[in-house]
Order: C-alpha cells, then structure tokens, then sequence
C-alpha cells in the first residue's frame, strides 16, 4: 500500500530528527519496535512548577498520518489546566480543522515542542480542567503550590529509576515495572514522596 509506505518512510526522518537533533528537553523513541507507537519524555522547564520533573508520553501514529494527528496522552500524572486525569491533552494543533489546526507539515517534532510551550505557558480559556483553569486565573499561587506537589510526588525520578551510563542493568522503556509506573504511582499515591518508606 502507497500510503502505508509513504507514511514509514516519513516517520523514520522523523525518529532520526529526532534522536539526532531532539529539541531541549525532549527525548522521543520507538516502544517495542514499533514505528507507530512511539514513546517520548518531556522535562519540565526551569522556572515553571514543572521543573525538575520528567513527565513520560504516549504518542501513536495513527493510520491516516500525517493527514490526521498523532494522538498524544501523558502517561506522567500532571497538574496542568490544559491536561486532565487520564492524560489526554487540549491542543489546537492536536486536533483536525475546523475545531483544530493540524495540517499535515507539521510533524512530532513540532508536536513535541508545542507541549513543551503549553506546559510552560497554559491555556486557561481553553481548559480539560475547570477546576484547575479557575484557580490557575484566580489563585494563581494556589496552582503553583499543587502544580509543584503533583511534580515531586509523580515526576521526580527516584534514584533507582535513573538511568546509569553503561549501566545494563536500568529499566527499559520495555520493561513491566517501567510500564506498570502509571498503575503502581495510583496505589502509591498516598504515600509521602519525601519518606516512601512510612
């Protein structure tokens, strides 16, 4: 199939841009092999109440790509007016015209980007979270407070998980303890971050 072919061959420019000049803070690579299920981190940018915090995504390509947007949900619990509890984002460019503004030039890299912006700089008039919205316009330090809670309890590495250079033994994006974070960090989610171990 043309189309099929057409769209492997442009997303593999895709994954190359990306490994060999991923934009700052953005790491983005293929799970399981696949070239249409992608995995990428983002890391939260200095001054905002993300900083410090490495917040993981999923991004599949879909069959009508690049004529259709990747769908894109955070797989990192994130307190952001934009983004709700199951990680689904309100993007313009994540969503087909006359609603969104995908067009087919653009691409994950440009994606990728443009989350990074909304992290640093939400969109509270166009909100998954109204709950959120409301305080990050009316109490803004109130969002900043529980922005910063949900990056140290969900987004700060724990030293185990950090990747060691030539160390074989760190998690793989494969790995079951690295895909079941999500479910363990929801049964975890009592637990004080600065003491796991109370």
């Amino acid at each position: 199939n043309c189309r099929t072919m057409q769209k492997l061959t442009r997303l593999k420019r895709e994954l190359e841009l990306l490994s060999t000049e991923p934009p700052v803070g953005v790491t983005c690579w293929q799970h399981k092999n696949q070239m249409d299920d992608l995995r990428a981190q983002i890391l939260g940018c200095v001054n905002t109440p993300y900083e410090g915090g490495v917040f993981n995504l999923e991004i599949l390509i879909t069959e009508r790509y690049p004529f259709e947007p990747p769908k894109i949900r955070f797989l990192t619990p994130i307190y952001h007016p934009n983004i709700d509890s199951a990680g689904r984002i309100c993007l313009d460019i994540l969503k087909l015209p006359p609603k969104g503004a995908w067009k087919p030039s653009l691409n994950i890299f440009t994606v990728l980007t443009s989350l990074q912006l909304l992290m640093a700089e939400p969109n509270p008039d166009d909100p998954l979270m109204a709950d959120i919205s409301s305080e990050f316009k009316y109490n803004k330090p109130a969002f900043l407070e529980n922005a910063k809670k949900w990056t140290q309890k969900y987004a700060i590495q724990k030293k185990q998980q950090k990747p060691v250079d030539g160390d074989n033994s760190m998690e793989t994006e494969n790995s079951p303890s690295y895909l079941d974070t999500a479910a363990t960090r929801k049964r975890t989610s009592s637990i004080d971050p600065e003491n796991p171990k109370k």
